[in-house]
């Protein structure tokens, strides 16, 4: 829309290369963008809730996922659905309001899904044993089956 403009065009036409049908919101963005420069096209927060967990968070979610429960201090050889968020809160640099659907959303984000069988498994990963031991079976189709 910015170089629709800056091109000639109006805002009605830019809008309409655009995609959008209102010349409104392209007025809307020339105006930020003659104030903030280019950090005027960059994505934004798109309403609802304020974003709670940025990307520090989300790297602490993964870290204690990533790291084996210990059965004395956490009561269980694997993570639940009730024991990670726990060990989240508890821990002296966790998160003490993580919620269980926050940790299931940023697990998803990185193609691991709880199973039925109350574990979890990385999309598109097997564990499978064979003859010469246990191997990792790595499906290179995974992301398109998803879609």
């Amino acid at each position: 829309m910015v170089l629709a403009v800056a091109d000639g065009k109006t805002n009605a036409e830019a809008a309409q290369v655009a995609g959008r049908r209102s010349d409104e919101a392209v007025a809307q963005v020339i105006s930020r963008f003659n104030q903030d420069g280019i950090a005027a096209v960059e994505r934004r927060h798109g309403g609802g809730p304020a974003v709670t967990y940025g990307p520090a968070e989300r790297e602490r979610i993964l870290r204690e996922f990533r790291r084996p429960p210990d059965r004395e201090t956490d009561g269980s050889a694997t993570w639940t659905l009730a024991l990670l968020p726990r060990a989240l809160r508890n821990a002296p640099d966790g998160l003490p309001e993580v919620s269980i659907d926050t940790i299931w959303r940023v697990l998803r984000e990185v193609n691991v899904t709880w199973q039925r069988d109350r574990t979890w498994c990385e999309t598109g990963r097997a564990i499978r044993k064979r003859k010469s031991g246990v191997v990792t079976v790595i499906d290179p189709d995974a992301e398109a089956k998803k879609s």
